[in-house]
C-alpha cells in the first residue's frame, strides 16, 4: 500500500463555502495536505453541475463521486483504498443539494459514501478533507488515528 499523495487529488465541489467555521476547518486540514486542490463549481441543476464537473475533470483523473448511495468504508478501509489508488490522479466530487446527475453516476469510476446520513455539501467537504488527512496518517503509521 502506497502513501497518499495530496498533489494527485483534486476535490471538485459544487458551491462555495459560506460558513466561516467550515472554511476554517477545511483550511486547517489543507495545511496538513500540501498540494491538495479544491475546485469550486457553480451550483445549478444536476445536469448543469454534471457538465461543469466533466469540464473541470482532467482526462487522466479517476472520477470518484461522493454520494449517500456510494460504498461505505471505515477510515482504515478508505485509507487502504486511497493507498491502492495512490499512483492515480483522483477527482473526488461533492455534488450539490439535489445530488449527482444519473449520467454522471454512470460515468463514475467509483462512488463512495461518507455516511448513510445526508449532510450539507459544505460539511461534506470538511469531513472529506479530514478523512483524507486521517487516511494519510493511517498510511504513514502516524498517531492521528487509533484503531
Amino acid at each position: 500500500m502506497a502513501l497518499l499523495q495530496p498533489t494527485r487529488i483534486r476535490i471538485l465541489a459544487i458551491g462555495k463555502l459560506k460558513r466561516g467555521w467550515i472554511a476554517d476547518g477545511v483550511g486547517f486540514y489543507r495545511k496538513r495536505l500540501p498540494g491538495l486542490e479544491i475546485v469550486e463549481l457553480k451550483d445549478s441543476t444536476p445536469a448543469k453541475e454534471a457538465e461543469a464537473i466533466r469540464a473541470a475533470r482532467k482526462p487522466a483523473e479517476r472520477l470518484v463521486l461522493l454520494s449517500e448511495e456510494g460504498q461505505q468504508r471505515n477510515s482504515v478501509g478508505l485509507a487502504e483504498l486511497l493507498g491502492d489508488w495512490a499512483s492515480e490522479r483522483l477527482a473526488l466530487v461533492i455534488g450539490g443539494a439535489d445530488g449527482h446527475d444519473p449520467t454522471l453516476k454512470q460515468q463514475a469510476d467509483a462512488m463512495l459514501s461518507l455516511s448513510a446520513l445526508t449532510f450539507p455539501h459544505e460539511l461534506a467537504r470538511l469531513m472529506l478533507v479530514e478523512q483524507l488527512y486521517r487516511a494519510s496518517t493511517i498510511l504513514q503509521g502516524g498517531p492521528y488515528h487509533r484503531s
